[in-house]
């Protein structure tokens, strides 16, 4: 398929890679002019979003948020305006399903189609193909899509119509930003308490209440490894998200809460270009620890 793909930072250069080893004709364009790696050099760069999707019958997005969304897509020479009529437009960002819903709505006044489809996972899925996707939008534009979709997943799923795939990814974010919190202060209780790494590690890979988050994060930050898979600030972003997600659902989210602004603190304190598991070094930090 002939597809014109906008975004290539850290997500989108690993879904470009195996659309191409899928087989797909891929025209990409990033808003920042970035080097890019030798698997992508079957990508043809464009020169602007709007030259990246025309006469594109699928037009996928991956971009770092609502605003970031607004301005390549929105407007007179966005993207939902180059795009050719009936074109699918399949939207990868993390957003506000509220976003989600705007966007669904403007590209149906331009006669395209959308789909809010996040994903879970961080630079290796994305170069390894194993991300997992949540869908929102109508059946009928996600099982079209579908294909192309599971080129670069280990999973697919549909979560139902507009704004639902938002939504659904917003719910698994909060555990993941609340699991990297808890692993900190656990960590720094391990470190203070004397514990050796690897002993505490070699238990932790077994008990009923690990994840590969626990084991994969857990090795890193003991080891000090904070290169970036995901960066902090996106992390930050997506916990104001997941908060103002909540608070317009009613829903009570202390935890929530609380993770967002330690996450703000982490971003104060210079962190925000390296993994979100940098946290730790703030959370270490605070318990007297190097």
């Amino acid at each position: 398929m002939d597809i014109g793909f906008i975004g290539l930072g850290i997500m989108g250069r690993g879904m470009v890679r195996n659309l191409l080893k899928a087989g797909h004709a891929v025209t990409a364009w990033n808003r920042t002019a970035r080097a890019l790696p030798e698997d992508l050099a079957g990508a043809q760069i464009a020169k602007s979003g709007t030259e990246a999707v025309a006469n594109k019958p699928l037009v996928m997005i991956c971009l770092t948020g609502p605003q970031a969304q607004r301005e390549a897509l929105l407007g007179p020479r966005g993207v939902f305006a180059a795009a050719k009529m009936g074109a699918l437009v399949v939207d990868a960002t993390t957003t506000d399903p509220a976003v989600a819903l705007e966007l669904g709505a403007a590209a149906r006044e331009r006669g395209l189609r959308y789909l809010d489809t996040p994903v879970f996972g961080s630079k290796n899925e994305a170069w390894e193909g194993k991300l997992d996707f949540v869908c929102g939008g109508k059946r009928s534009d996600f099982e079209e899509v579908r294909p192309v979709l599971t080129a670069m997943a280990a999973s697919v799923h549909y979560l139902g119509g507009a704004s639902k795939g938002a939504s659904a990814k917003l719910v698994g974010n909060m555990l993941v930003a609340a699991q990297l919190a808890s692993l900190g202060e656990a960590l720094a209780m391990a470190r203070k308490a004397g514990l050796d790494a690897e002993a505490l590690m070699g238990y932790l890979d077994v008990t009923d209440f690990s994840s590969s988050l626990i084991r994969g994060v857990g090795r890193a930050t003991l080891s000090g490894n904070f290169e970036p898979s995901f960066y902090l600030k996106h992390m930050l972003k997506d916990a104001r998200l997941i908060g103002d997600f909540a608070r317009s659902l009613g829903v009570c989210a202390p935890c929530a809460a609380l993770t967002a602004e330690l996450y703000q603190g982490a971003v104060n304190k210079g962190l925000g270009e390296m993994n979100a598991s940098a946290l730790h070094k703030l959370q270490f930090e605070l318990s007297g620890l190097d």
